[in-house]
Order: C-alpha cells, then sequence, then structure tokens
C-alpha cells in the first residue's frame, strides 16, 4: 500500500498566489487582531488588490483555481462588498477564456426607486457559485444562501481567495463566544452542503515560508505555525 508522502509536493498555483499577495502587499505579517478577538501573526486584505493590474491577476487565479477545481456551475455571485468586484473581475477573466456566464451581486440597502430591491445584474437562477475573499465565521455565506434561494436559485458551491483553516467561533445563549472543532470552510461545506474552492490555503503559506532562507521569514513561519498549532483546523 502506497502512502502520501510526509510532506506533499507545494500546489503551483497557490505558491504563485502567495508571492503575488506578498508582492501586492495583500497579505502581510506582524500582530492583527481577528474578529474572534485573536492575535493573528499574518493579515490578509483583498481590499488591497486596488488597481486594475492586481485585480486582473487576482482573477485570472480564481478562474485557474475554479476551472482545475471541476465545479459546475450557472452564475457568479458576488456578495457586498469585497465580492461585488471579484464577481465581476471573475465573470470577466473566465469569458475571456470561452467560459461566459452572468453574474449578480447584492447590495446592503434595498432602493425605492430607479430598479428598486437590493439585487443587481443578471437574474438569480440555476447552479450559484459565489465569490469572496476569505471565510471568517461562515456569516457572509449563510447570508448569501438565504438572498440566492429567496430568489428561487440554487446556492453551489463558494470561491475565495484563502481558506484560513481555523477553528470558527460561536455565541452562545448567554453571549459568550467560543471556538468550534471546525473551520469556517469545513462548517460551510459540511453543514451547508456547498463545496469549496480555495485559491491557498493556510497550509499553503507556512509550505512558502518553508522554503524562503531570510531570517525573518523564518521567523514569520516560527509564528504562523505556533497560530495553527493553537487555532488550526483542516
Amino acid at each position: 500500500m502506497s502512502h502520501p508522502p510526509e510532506h506533499p509536493a507545494p500546489d503551483a498555483l497557490a505558491q504563485r498566489f502567495v508571492q503575488f499577495a506578498l508582492d501586492a502587499g495583500v497579505l502581510r505579517f506582524g500582530e492583527f487582531k481577528t474578529k474572534a478577538g485573536r492575535l493573528s501573526p499574518y493579515f490578509f486584505n483583498a481590499g488591497l488588490f486596488d488597481d486594475g493590474a492586481k485585480l486582473g491577476r487576482l482573477a485570472a487565479f480564481y478562474a485557474d483555481a475554479i476551472l482545475a477545481s471541476g465545479i459546475a456551475f450557472d452564475m457568479l455571485f458576488g456578495p457586498a462588498y469585497k465580492g461585488i468586484p471579484l464577481a465581476a473581475a471573475v465573470a470577466v477573466e473566465l469569458a475571456r477564456r470561452g467560459h461566459n456566464r452572468p453574474f449578480a451581486f447584492n447590495r446592503k440597502e434595498a432602493k425605492d426607486h430607479g430598479e428598486g430591491g437590493t439585487l443587481i445584474g443578471a437574474p438569480l437562477r440555476g447552479r450559484v457559485l459565489i465569490v469572496d475573499d476569505v471565510m471568517s465565521a461562515g456569516t457572509a455565506a449563510r447570508e448569501s444562501i438565504a438572498i440566492i434561494r429567496g430568489a428561487g436559485a440554487t446556492p453551489h458551491a463558494m470561491a475565495i481567495a484563502l481558506d484560513r483553516q481555523e477553528m470558527a467561533t460561536e455565541v452562545g445563549p448567554d453571549g459568550t463566544v467560543r471556538d468550534v472543532p471546525y473551520s469556517a470552510v469545513q462548517y460551510v461545506q459540511r453543514e451547508l452542503g456547498l463545496a469549496v474552492c480555495a485559491i491557498a490555503k493556510l497550509s499553503d503559506l507556512l509550505q512558502y515560508l518553508e522554503h524562503q532562507d531570510d531570517a525573518a521569514m523564518q521567523a514569520h513561519r516560527a509564528r504562523v505555525q505556533a497560530y495553527r498549532a493553537r487555532y488550526g483546523v483542516g
């Protein structure tokens, strides 16, 4: 019986994406407080893919990951707010590659003039692929699913840039926040029934850092590894 290698070969697409995110200043090291109140040694802010060249390259990474995943879908949906430019850019890139799909997005506040409502773009129908940046607690995923189902379509899958592979949190009846033994991505997969396609995972970031000779990068790797040992899943 063959066994998987102890250190699997790095995913080339994910490694290129990690390098791109670092070069763009989107992925940073330091000390950052997360929504869950944790002190994370790294931060990923997709809002800093903030010019045409960066957004175009990002869309290409999404398209590569989506097409490689084999996920079948009929249209794209971008949840407000970061998902809006992501879904639009990915739709353009997929069309450039011969996979033209309609897309839609929502706004937070309904308009009472013009077209009205909260949905903009193509009518939601068929199997919908939700495009977002990261998932922290799965809240945005649940909101998107409700919107898509409310329109009579099927929430089918999600595409995200980075899977943090860390424990999600939930609020108890008394208002206290506690860790749960699964990640937001695992929750979406297991409980909500959606496939999830991520360009890169935290494990890919660790593999990237493992192959850097720079002393500062090795120090970052030690802190990220310790963070994963404490909060990591998946």
